[in-house]
């Protein structure tokens, strides 16, 4: 599953995330269905287990459920469409239909009154209740649920539905960059921080439960620690999750670039648990573009950040997202960023078409950008990254590469998963073929030997 499209995170996903646990004896069946991205994903995890607490059985299947819980993304219209594509589809089996997250908080009289499928709604404050919305659906009522959304991040369990040898772990929620075309502070809220503490536990949980890989996610992970500690504290953060012995793997991103500090550089480097694969959203590189975006750097600095990185972590991989089409971008502001991708030859990029979205500074902008430019621009860019991606693929044939195997293809005969330089829905897969059996979760040296398709091969 992944991100939104034209904000700090991937695209969204082509399909859904079904979160399914079983129980006994529960009068109701519930079926739980997370879109968008990984943060939704966790709040989703701890709805289940609230529902489950609460005696209903949980399902995968809408068609056998009393009721479907859609936890929403309502960040750009592509999630939006996909949103409404699903409550839809769900309406026509007769169990009823209860919409949460981004899209509940940000359009709850919309909802209500031009979606008659809708039984009710749970805001993105207000998630720790969804029991409580349940019973009122099993008594006829319709729930609206929502809170303020600048309390406390919930610390409920989570019932974790990834697999269980990779796990994201998220240490803060909200946001306070106020980029102009983004409504993720209108929608989630203000920048909270976990307690270190809190993240510590559940970090050590996870790996006890053989998670060799934690992902850890926020809005924006640089600032962690500016709220509830008086300064950013994600290097010690990550010093400290690196002290968990059964882990292997620590991956961290949306690294904002002018966060981007010596000390927490050093620490990346420093400690070999650390993924040398490091995504920070640019969104552009014209000087005019960012500044509009209410971006704080300037093409250069990015220039330079990369250069820096470069040099201190030898063999790091770059991700960055990418808009296009931005009110006011000129043809020269678009080559400027053509150029960007030929000059810095970052090896994943997401490009993605400026979404206007009501209520952001950006959607009150003159010369808004027209659809077909917008796409033209981004198909252009994209060729660009296409041939970026190849040469950085052969560059890597005849090396050995860590793959944390992920599965088995029966009618390929190969096995497949990532090395360090993939990020899990995001990037592709590494196929390999292997001499004997090889269980999912097991870490596998890999010689890179071919590429085919935009794919990478190699043999165990």
């Amino acid at each position: 599953m992944k991100n939104n499209e034209g904000g700090e995170n991937p695209p969204p996903s082509a399909g859904v995330r079904r979160l399914v646990g079983i129980i006994e004896g529960s009068h109701m069946k519930v079926c739980v269905i997370a879109l968008g991205c990984e943060k939704n994903v966790i709040n989703s995890e701890q709805m289940l287990t609230l529902i489950q607490r609460a005696g209903y059985e949980l399902c995968d299947d809408p068609a056998e459920a009393g009721v479907t819980v859609v936890n929403t993304c309502g960040f750009i219209e592509s999630a939006k469409q996909e949103a409404i594509e699903q409550i839809l589809e769900i309406a026509e089996y007769p169990g009823k239909i209860l919409v949460a997250g981004c899209m509940a908080e940000r359009y709850k009289d919309e909802i209500m009154a031009e979606m008659p499928e809708v039984a009710g709604l749970v805001g993105v404050g207000r998630f720790d209740d969804i029991a409580g919305a349940l019973r009122e659906l099993e008594k006829g009522q319709t729930p609206r649920y929502f809170g303020p959304l600048d309390g406390p991040i919930s610390e409920t369990p989570r019932l974790v539905t990834s697999p269980g040898y990779t796990a994201f772990l998220k240490i803060a929620d909200g946001c306070d960059n106020r980029c102009s075309y983004c409504a993720i502070p209108a929608i989630r809220g203000p920048y909270r921080s976990r307690p270190m503490e809190n993240i510590l536990d559940e970090a050590k949980a996870l790996c006890a439960a053989g998670a060799k890989e934690l992902i850890l996610i926020a809005q924006d992970t640089t600032r962690y620690g500016e709220d509830n500690y008086g300064g950013r504290k994600l290097p010690g953060l990550l010093e400290k999750l690196c002290a968990i012995e059964p882990l292997r793997w620590l991956r961290v991103q949306y690294l904002y670039p002018e966060a981007m500090t010596d000390s927490l550089i050093d620490v990346i480097a420093a400690q070999p648990k650390i993924v040398k694969y490091l995504d920070i959203p640019m969104q552009h590189s014209a000087d005019a573009v960012l500044s509009a975006m209410n971006r704080r750097y300037t093409g250069g600095e990015l220039r330079g950040l990369i250069t820096r990185l470069r040099e201190r972590i030898p063999g790091v991989v770059l991700r960055t997202s990418l808009i296009v089409g931005f009110p006011g971008e000129s043809e020269a502001d678009f080559e400027d960023l053509c150029a960007f991708l030929e000059e810095t030859q970052l090896p994943r990029v997401g490009v993605f078409c400026y979404s206007r979205e009501e209520g952001t500074p950006a959607a009150a902008l003159p010369d808004q950008i027209g659809d077909e430019t917008k796409k033209l621009r981004a198909e252009r860019a994209e060729m660009i990254q296409s041939d970026v991606m190849d040469d950085f693929n052969h560059a890597r044939l005849g090396t050995d590469a860590l793959v944390l195997c992920e599965g088995y293809d029966r009618y390929a005969g190969v096995y497949f998963g990532r090395s360090p330089a993939e990020l899990p829905e995001v990037d592709g897969k590494v196929f390999f073929r292997a001499p004997g059996p090889i269980e999912p979760g097991a870490m596998v040296t890999v010689r890179l030997t071919e590429v085919f398709e935009g794919d990478i091969f190699g043999e165990a």
